[in-house]
């Protein structure tokens, strides 16, 4: 019997935002020009995003008087400092994470009492006693759950937490393992006006996702994965922290930089999951171009990756929590698609692939 995804849970913080009234909001606090909004509106424009969200209501506002986190002033000052954001995150991300997981486990027949383990994933907050201790609380877990936590590994890091929970399930065959990422991108906003916060301001939004690993037939069956690095784009996609929040660096780069890394994967792939025979794409919409380079490299059709441009318009890149809003589309598909290849991006330059198998 293989361990697999038997139920996923998605959630976002209030309603959607449109793309545009977000870019309106970008012009403003960034006090752009005629020239630089123009630009900064075709990035927007062109980005294949619709609406994102956020637990933070001034990206809806077009006066500074308005806001309610950032100063009501035209130069955003005194800006919020690092510690600023991460109370907002305390504040937050508890509720959010709390609905995924509860719309995770309603759609299984796994109690709360029944799981295990808890796998906390999230690259845009922490503190301790932490997050997962108040999702224990609140959720009804047994204090004898075992926990873990991955932090700052980028938008591949559900890769890394379903990994854990097929190897924990693997040693431990009767495991409920159940793994949360939940991702607040907006509260670190950055008001310099630059290439990488430009293009970082104009993808990332908020949202949470859970998903309840076991020994099962059900669901979606984890086969196999395989880590890759594509040294070349160290500098290119990093990720730091800063004394006015987290500073992501994101260089316009990088889908050919992961163009040229996945044709050199291109053979370790095919020798090890025959890739020539796979036909469902779950890629992690980290942007428009990185998807229209990863298909163009595996001569893949947008419609077999169909989901992952889906999850992109209606909610933008929300870090770790995106690839499984991507699975829970597939999961939730009427049929057996088959094989399905997963892959994400992150700092390192890390290439993360997943083969699954809807049951």
């Amino acid at each position: 019997m293989n361990n697999s995804i038997i139920s996923i849970g998605t959630a976002n913080p209030g309603a959607a935002i449109q793309q545009k009234s977000i870019g309106e909001f970008m012009k403003m606090a960034h006090s752009l020009g005629p020239l630089d909004a123009r630009k900064l509106q075709f990035v927007y424009s062109q980005s294949g995003i619709d609406n994102r969200y956020s637990v933070l209501k001034d990206f809806e506002k077009n006066d500074f008087k308005d806001f309610r986190f950032f100063p009501q002033s035209e130069n955003l000052e005194p800006f919020p400092s690092t510690r600023d954001r991460m109370r907002v995150f305390q504040q937050e991300a508890p509720s959010l994470a709390i609905k995924a997981i509860s719309n995770c486990l309603s759609n299984s027949e796994v109690k709360a009492e029944e799981v295990t383990h808890l796998i906390l994933v999230s690259c845009t907050g922490m503190y301790a006693p932490g997050l997962e201790l108040e999702i224990m609380g609140k959720m009804g877990f047994k204090d004898t759950v075992e926990r873990y936590c991955i932090h700052f590994m980028g938008c591949y890091a559900a890769f890394t937490a379903i990994k854990m929970a097929d190897r924990i399930c693997t040693s431990d065959p009767e495991a409920k393992v159940v793994l949360a990422c939940v991702e607040l991108c907006t509260i670190h906003f950055q008001k310099d006006y630059n290439e990488d916060n430009l293009l970082a301001n104009a993808l990332f939004g908020d949202g949470a996702a859970a998903a309840l690993v076991a020994n099962s037939k059900q669901g979606i069956g984890i086969k196999d994965y395989q880590s890759n690095l594509v040294r070349e784009g160290e500098g290119d996609m990093a990720w730091h922290i800063g004394d006015f929040g987290f500073e992501m660096k994101l260089s316009k780069y990088i889908p050919g930089l992961l163009e040229k890394g996945i044709e050199a994967l291109g053979k370790k792939l095919e020798e090890k999951f025959k890739l020539s025979t796979i036909k469902n794409f779950a890629i992690h919409p980290g942007g428009k171009m990185i998807l229209k380079k990863v298909e163009e490299s595996f001569g893949i059709d947008s419609e077999q990756n169909c989901f992952a441009h889906q999850v992109l318009r209606d909610f933008g890149n929300m870090s770790s929590a995106t690839i499984l809003f991507v699975l829970e589309k597939i999961l939730k598909q009427d049929g057996n698609p088959g094989e399905i290849l997963a892959m994400g991006f992150g700092p390192g330059l890390t290439l993360e692939t997943l083969l699954l198998d809807k049951q």
